[in-house]
């Protein structure tokens, strides 16, 4: 396969094809964020795209799941992606889901007939970075949208029968805001009802603009105790009809598979024991990203 610069899919695709047809981030503005800085967003030539799903059918017969790399997939033109797709399950007919991430300006420009279209060819869930459901928060992180808009474009997705997995960082909003941001969270979740939930813990990343911000101590970011009182408080606001809530990354202090609802109260009295200190947290040499 022909990568080009950093490629990064989220953990439950390590074992999906990894298939690059964008380099980059559209968007790429995100102050928290360090994966594109250094790249620039462009799409690949069909030539190129068609090499690496030749090379696929080759080579990757033991997989079953496809992502389509970068940052933004979804802002390639409708044709060219329909096309890929195509090229996809002709040459790649074992294959049982595509993946992809998508952010709200690309799924707006998406018709619902045209996302309806992608998922008839495989495209079966979509990774949507929400971060926040508090507007303030988004706006200072430089996201790109409010917390309507995300709630909007998550149902759209979702109306199309593309499961909806949705991103949200503990932490985020900094220590005074953070029970704002846990609450306006769940609302916003409760609001778009995807099928799943994976909660990060911030990790501050050199060279990004709130890193600098946190070294200038205009951020504050909170301790492992108050991060995990912000996810209680997010989860006792968030109600899925049948979702997973999943805070299992490895960047978390507490790992948490709940789903969602009948699994709510028991997380919440976990949350609370570890609060108590009667369960121990992931020391922090063992986070990462």
């Amino acid at each position: 396969m022909d990568y080009e610069g950093n490629v990064f899919r989220p953990p439950s695709e390590a074992a999906s094809i990894l298939l690059q047809v964008t380099t980059g981030c559209s968007h790429n503005k995100c102050t928290f964020c360090g994966m594109y800085k250094q790249q620039k967003f462009r799409i690949k030539t069909d030539e190129e795209i068609y090499a690496d799903i030749v090379f696929a059918e080759k080579n990757c017969r033991n997989q079953r799941r496809l992502f389509l790399c970068d940052g933004d997939t979804l802002s390639i033109p409708h044709k060219r992606l329909v096309a890929t797709l195509e090229q996809v399950r002709r040459h790649l007919p074992w294959i049982t889901r595509v993946g992809t991430y998508a952010n709200t300006k690309s799924i707006y420009h998406k018709s619902p007939e045209q996302l309806a279209e992608l998922r008839h060819l495989g495209l079966q869930i979509a990774y949507m970075g929400l971060e926040s459901g508090d507007d303030t928060t988004l706006k200072k992180i430089r996201k790109g949208a409010d917390s309507q808009r995300m709630i909007a474009m998550g149902r759209k997705i979702r109306e199309a029968g593309i499961k909806l997995s949705v991103t949200v960082l503990l932490g985020i909003a900094g220590k005074e805001r953070s029970p704002i941001h846990a609450r306006e969270t769940g609302r916003v979740l409760s609001a778009i009802d995807p099928e799943y939930v994976g909660a990060l813990s911030l990790m501050l990343v050199p060279n990004t603009p709130l890193y600098e911000q946190h070294q200038k101590k205009a951020f504050t970011l909170p301790d492992p105790m108050e991060m995990l009182e912000e996810i209680g408080i997010m989860l006792r606001h968030t109600t899925l009809t049948d979702g997973l809530f999943h805070a299992n990354h490895a960047s978390n202090y507490l790992p948490i598979k709940a789903k969602l609802p009948e699994d709510k109260e028991a997380t919440l009295a976990r949350i609370e024991d570890a609060l108590k200190g009667k369960i121990g947290l992931r020391p922090e040499y063992l986070r990462a990203l």
